[in-house]
């Protein structure tokens, strides 16, 4: 048993009562925490390895709903376009050339981005997902990937195939810390037959569905043009969600959709500077909330935002809505991170495990360190943790007990090669693209 404390260290549980410790201890036993509580009261403890500091605070690990993860490889290479140009001119083309190798050095940037920033769990949807599984499974971080599916691509049957023998194969993988899902990338990519398929096979399994619905004005037009109803309409009318399904972005949406949202309890994963930079809208947030919709954040892919900062989303959904909607206490700081965390595991179906830093769940833990300029004075943590906190103030990442990033180094990832690789695959993919 491999045992780590954390303390001294101020604590922000993102608990359902939300509780912060100021003076806290953090004990974890191999993948779970045992002990979370006041340090003057904590048990004796016998640890193998010690964090911590006054300066430090720590917080559940950030969950990233939705992303495209191997798109690192695309970061830059398309920008300031409309959302279905940039798919079809720019994006679709460079990814026509994608290898598996590709995918597995695009997916361990993405990781050691994402740990360095404080995600310690993400939803993935990209093409090759057994060698986004494979640099998952080596990093140790935990994420939920995509058995994913575009409909127009040839051999539709095989594919789908071989993502429900993915979803078996994986599912439980890398001690625990891979939760396979099915990924239908939309209705304007999937035909119905398509689509039946794939929800009889995520609810024979018990899994989850993850796709993108009324991401922008044009999309809800041709679904509804296409299938007879608006996208969230069209979802349940096809039995989507009559078991759990996660949509990303959600930005158009009527009366009736928000009903069937609500009622359905269907997930939302919020991409607020995606939205932004492909002008597809503002998501009605405040209205999802008030309606008890479960709500996480997400960066998509970096082609589209362009890093995989968290906290970046984090300010911005404190932010933006507010504008939007012209009220000054629409999201506030403490919904903001809840969404990052506990929120964005319940998009998961993970918050049993994961999302909140309580005794019995496991160890995903990040201290950041306040000791800089724009995080003082202390006057309010949570403030801090949305409207100041930067990638750069992680110090350490916890996940599944296990110490991957320590003072801000990595402890086993080698990023410099990860770099140097990920580099040679984006050059020759940008070579070979039309």
């Amino acid at each position: 048993m491999f045992r780590i404390q954390i303390s001294p260290v101020s604590a922000v549980t993102c608990n359902d009562s939300f509780d912060i410790i100021e003076d806290a201890a953090i004990h974890i036993e191999d993948n779970r925490i045992s002990f979370i509580g006041a340090r003057k009261g904590a048990p004796d403890f016998e640890a193998d390895e010690i964090l911590g500091g006054e300066h430090l605070v720590a917080m559940p690990g950030l969950v990233n709903t939705h992303t495209h993860a191997a798109m690192t490889l695309v970061r830059g290479f398309a920008d300031d376009m409309a959302l279905e140009s940039w798919l079809q001119t720019k994006i679709w083309p460079f990814e026509k050339n994608l290898t598996r190798e590709d995918v597995y050095w695009g997916t361990s940037l993405a990781i050691a981005e994402m740990l360095q920033g404080g995600t310690t769990t993400f939803a993935d949807m990209y093409f090759f997902y057994e060698d986004g599984a494979r640099a998952i499974s080596e990093s140790g971080i935990r994420a939920c990937p995509g058995g994913v599916l575009l409909g127009f691509l040839p051999e539709a049957d095989k594919r789908i195939a071989n993502a429900i023998a993915f979803v078996r194969e994986y599912s439980g993988a890398a001690n625990g810390r891979i939760t396979p899902f099915f990924a239908p990338h939309s209705l304007y990519t999937c035909d119905r037959a398509q689509w039946e398929k794939l929800i009889k096979a995520a609810h024979d399994a018990g899994v989850l569905l993850h796709t993108h619905a009324a991401e922008t004005q044009r999309e809800v037009a041709d679904v509804t043009r296409d299938w007879g109803a608006s996208p969230i309409q069209t979802l349940e009318n096809i039995g989507a969600l009559d078991g759990p399904l996660l949509a990303a972005h959600c930005v158009h949406l009527n009366e009736a959709d928000l009903e069937i949202m609500e009622r359905r309890n269907l997930r939302v994963a919020h991409n607020p500077t995606s939205n932004l930079k492909l002008a597809s809208g503002f998501a009605p947030i405040e209205n999802f909330l008030a309606r008890g919709i479960t709500t996480g954040l997400a960066t998509d892919g970096a082609a589209s935002n362009n890093n995989l900062d968290m906290w970046q989303e984090i300010r911005l959904a404190a932010l933006i809505h507010k504008a939007a909607s012209g009220n000054p206490t629409a999201i506030s700081a403490r919904e903001a991170v809840l969404m990052a965390t506990r929120n964005g595991a319940r998009c998961l179906n993970l918050d049993a495990e994961i999302g909140s830093l309580e005794t019995g769940k496991k160890a995903d833990v990040i201290p950041l360190d306040f000791d800089a300029p724009h995080l003082t004075p202390r006057h309010n943590i949570v403030s801090h943790l949305a409207y100041s906190a930067r990638a750069s103030d992680v110090h350490s990442t916890i996940v599944d007990g296990k110490v991957l990033l320590k003072n801000r180094e990595f402890v086993s990832l080698d990023a410099s090669k990860i770099q140097h690789e990920a580099q040679k695959c984006a050059t020759r993919l940008a070579d070979l693209a039309p």
